[in-house]
């Protein structure tokens, strides 16, 4: 395959990201229905408000617990420190809807919280004191396990860039208080802000916690509008203005960013040196890494692994074995083609100009900035559409005369997965070619290797690290995934997400312990072999 066979296999890529996208905004110039009329008089202030306060507290709340402990890691030395820097990262692999049922479960009136206050310390606590299905509720999962986000970015950030401030603050007699408030904070903006946007895009795609909690968001009213009310136009176009609202904070995010510049005065960066610390500040550190790490991953995985040696006879069936099956064929179909397109593209990107491949980069990456459930509607409506272009083709082949073929399939879950996570696997790829450089490159060419041969025999030995970890992230993110896998799959289609969140809501949450811990088990494994390769690829 030649370097015109790369470019086009990097088009279709675009159009597969970018086509049901663009089938969002269209629904824009549709006149509305009364459903719509209905929704944007009762409800849509509502979904509004909730959204914003959802994404304003956790937002506010992850940067605290995140930066916070990103200091503590990389400034300090203290007993556990090396446990905690892995250990603090875990909560990631905990979806927040599973943590979500574990939570609520435990501190409802019967369960293990309140039972034990009862029986053990004779304690009749008000009931409403333990109500996490709220909007504060909701704001405290959010928080404890996508603080992760703000902790390993700002972490490593701060470890290899912030040394030769803080050394010169230390210098001109300033504490380490002062520095954190005066230095570090404001070098570690960009971090921060990258890390939060992250965050944001995780809480307004949630579907899993608002749902169960019944907390009214724009994502819980797509699926309310397309389920209940059985209108998909009216979805679409809450779709079309949420999808507004995330330009709208792109926007402000590349405004904050532009407005100040953060690049070092000295091409060398000078790695933070840790202080120790002792007595009572050491006895604090310990106290505050290992009280968000319980709540964050041991409490409820401790939880879920009780309520797994109560129910396994009843789940670990035939079924189970069927879930499992169907959530790794898709989850690994889907990470295939998105490694093979991220590799296509990144390699296109960079041997063209650098105007073409800064469009065909951030275009084949917006997915990731666009919630599972706008992303769902686009690629439903653009299923739909292909499948009236194509009925008078199924019609000649004696399938009917309208039949729903491509939209009632796999293939349409699999490109919704391509849209949403095809920014993980591609930003790793891009990350590999970027430190390889392209002198080895250039050298093939130069001997008359094609670009395709040059990509086997010199590009992949040199990046196998990026590679494996963009299949890491982008499988356990598939894994996780829950709002479009729900909207899109086909009849008597489920997955170990959907599975869970079907047990969570005919409250059979204890059952929902064994599927959980799968979709747990493989996150942390990943997550922890994606550390040492990180860890590795540092040395």
């Amino acid at each position: 395959m030649n370097s015109n066979g790369w470019l086009f296999i990097s088009l279709i890529g675009v159009a597969v990201v970018l086509l049901p996208v663009l089938s969002i905004f269209f629904s824009l110039f549709k006149a509305p229905n009364e459903n719509w009329e209905q929704i944007k008089q009762y409800m849509l202030t509502d979904y509004v408000v909730n959204s914003i306060f959802l994404v304003v507290s956790t937002g506010f709340f992850t940067v605290i617990v995140g930066v916070t402990l990103s200091w503590l890691i990389a400034a300090y030395d203290f007993p556990c420190k090396r446990f905690f820097q892995w250990a603090l990262v875990l909560p990631l692999s905990i979806p927040p809807n599973i943590a979500a049922y574990t939570y609520s479960h435990m501190v409802g009136y019967t369960g293990v919280v309140q039972v034990t206050m009862r029986s053990t310390f004779d304690m009749n606590l008000n009931p409403k004191w333990f109500d996490i299905m709220s909007l504060p509720g909701a704001v405290f999962i959010f928080t404890l396990f996508l603080y992760p986000y703000v902790f390993m970015i700002t972490r490593s950030f701060l470890e290899r860039q912030s040394g030769s401030y803080i050394e010169n603050a230390i210098l001109l007699g300033r504490n380490h208080v002062s520095i954190f408030f005066r230095i570090v904070l404001p070098i570690a903006q960009p971090a921060i802000i990258g890390s939060l946007m992250l965050v944001i895009f995780e809480v307004i795609s949630d579907y899993g916690v608002t749902s169960y909690f019944g907390i009214q968001t724009i994502s819980t009213a797509i699926f309310q509008t397309w389920f209940g009310m059985y209108d998909v136009d009216s979805a679409l176009r809450l779709a079309a203005w949420m999808m507004a609202g995330v330009i709208g904070l792109f926007i402000i995010e590349r405004w904050l960013r532009n407005r100040r510049r953060y690049s070092a005065s000295t091409s060398k960066a000078s790695p933070l040196v840790p202080k120790q610390l002792k007595g009572i500040s050491a006895f604090i550190a310990v106290l505050f890494c290992a009280t968000v790490f319980a709540f964050s991953f041991l409490i409820p995985v401790v939880q879920l692994l009780v309520w797994s040696i109560w129910t396994y006879q009843d789940v670990l069936t035939v079924a189970f074995v069927e879930l499992t099956y169907n959530t790794l064929l898709v989850a690994l179909i889907a990470t295939a083609c998105i490694m093979f397109l991220s590799v296509v593209v990144a390699n296109v990107c960079r041997i063209q100009g650098k105007a073409f491949s800064s469009v065909l980069s951030k275009v084949i990456a917006s997915g990731y900035s666009i919630p599972g459930a706008i992303i769902a509607i686009g690629v439903l409506t653009f299923f739909i559409f292909l499948d009236e272009i194509l009925a008078p083709f199924y019609s000649w082949i004696g399938m009917g005369e309208a039949p729903l073929v491509l939209s009632m399939s796999l293939v349409m879950v699999v490109v919704a997965y391509v849209v949403r996570f095809m920014a993980t696997g591609y930003n790793a790829v891009e990350a590999g070619f970027e430190k390889m450089g392209t002198t080895y490159m250039e050298a093939s060419r130069m001997l008359g290797y094609g670009m395709t041969r040059t990509f086997f025999k010199v590009d992949i030995p040199l990046m196998r690290g990026a590679l494996v970890s963009g299949t890491i992230l982008t499988f356990v993110e598939i894994m996780k995934e829950l709002p479009m896998t729900l909207l899109l799959r086909p009849f008597n289609f489920e997955t170990l997400a959907t599975k869970t969140y079907q047990y969570a809501s005919d409250e059979r949450v204890i059952e929902a312990s064994i599927p959980s811990l799968f979709i747990i088990a493989v996150s942390v494994c990943s997550v922890l072999l994606f550390y040492k390769l990180g860890r590795r690829l540092e040395k």
